[in-house]
């Protein structure tokens, strides 16, 4: 027991300084661009600073066909418990959403946030122990990092400085909700996949970290929020299944927060992925289309949008 728990410890100690070697290469690079864009593909690596801190996010930035400024879609990650697998964490680029909004001139950026992968650094996101999570503390420290890619990258010529969307995944969603009880005034909407924290507690499908908490800090964001919000979610999503994602929805819009929520069908094996299944894609496609189009329209987006299904 003794050697299987040695060789546990190498194998982490060497997994980490795997991944702190491109980390450490971030932090000797300037900001900005790293490499020229790929004509074809209209895609860059960029490094973006956060405020009063010593670290660079790693980001990937794609842009549209056409001629700019472009309007910003930023989509955020999720995140894990575990630390090894934040170490080794590659960012996804959500194919569908990212396609999405590059076939209607956005420009997409997709940034990597601290303690996730290539970026490293210290994780601020953590919520602490399960029995006393703060899921209110972890969303913003996303928003934080969220905020720092929307400056960075509006401040660009090519990009307009207003009518940014902000969409993420799971913790990725959860931070996007928290940056929307904010209010930055270059921001338009903001549009959540499977947002929450706490999901999958001791690796236990439909097992959440005191649940209450989560509704709680939904409440406390939509008590300030003032942008438009729409809310995705799935019929077998395991991490916050449809009564815990109705009660955060519930909680938000009772506090005075503007918002749509939509229960998919089942996506796939595990429907909190609704993001990428492209069977999903098909249906989640027209809710977000007609949300934009529907911004300043109160028929559309409103105070507690009637949960569909």
């Amino acid at each position: 027991m003794r050697k299987r728990g040695l060789a546990t410890l190498i194998a982490a100690l060497l997994l980490q300084a795997v991944a702190a070697a491109p980390a450490a290469e971030i932090r000797a690079a300037a900001p900005g661009p790293q490499a020229p864009a790929d004509p074809a593909a209209r895609r860059q690596i960029w490094l973006i600073p956060l405020p009063g801190e010593r670290l660079l996010m790693r980001a990937t930035v794609l842009r549209p066909a056409g001629e700019p400024p472009f309007p910003l879609a930023v989509i955020n990650h999720g995140s894990s418990h575990s630390s090894l697998e934040r170490a080794r964490f590659v960012q996804p680029e959500y194919r569908n959403l990212t396609q999405w909004f590059l076939d209607r001139g956005y420009l997409v950026v997709l940034p990597l946030r601290p303690g996730h992968g290539a970026t490293g650094g210290p994780y601020f996101e953590d919520e602490g122990r399960c029995d006393s999570a703060d899921y209110k503390k972890a969303g913003l420290a996303t928003a934080f990092s969220i905020q720092a890619a929307i400056d960075y990258m509006t401040a660009q010529p090519f990009v307009r400085k207003t009518g940014v969307v902000v969409a993420g995944q799971s913790a990725g969603g959860w931070g996007a909700l928290a940056l929307a009880s904010r209010n930055p005034a270059m921001v338009r909407a903001v549009i959540n996949f499977a947002g929450g924290r706490g999901g999958h507690a001791d690796d236990r499908a439909n097992h959440n970290c005191v649940p209450e908490r989560l509704v709680a800090a939904a409440g406390e964001f939509g008590r300030t929020v003032k942008i438009p919000t729409l809310w995705l979610y799935s019929e077998n999503d395991s991490y916050f299944a449809p009564p815990l994602s109705k009660k955060m929805f519930k909680a938000f819009t009772a506090a005075g927060g503007l918002g749509q929520y939509h229960l998919l069908p089942p996506a796939g094996a595990e429907g909190h992925m609704l993001i990428d299944s492209d069977k999903a894609a098909a249906l989640w496609a027209p809710i977000v289309e007609n949300f934009l189009a529907g911004l300043g329209n109160t028929a559309v987006v409103n105070r507690g949008a009637a949960v569909n299904r």
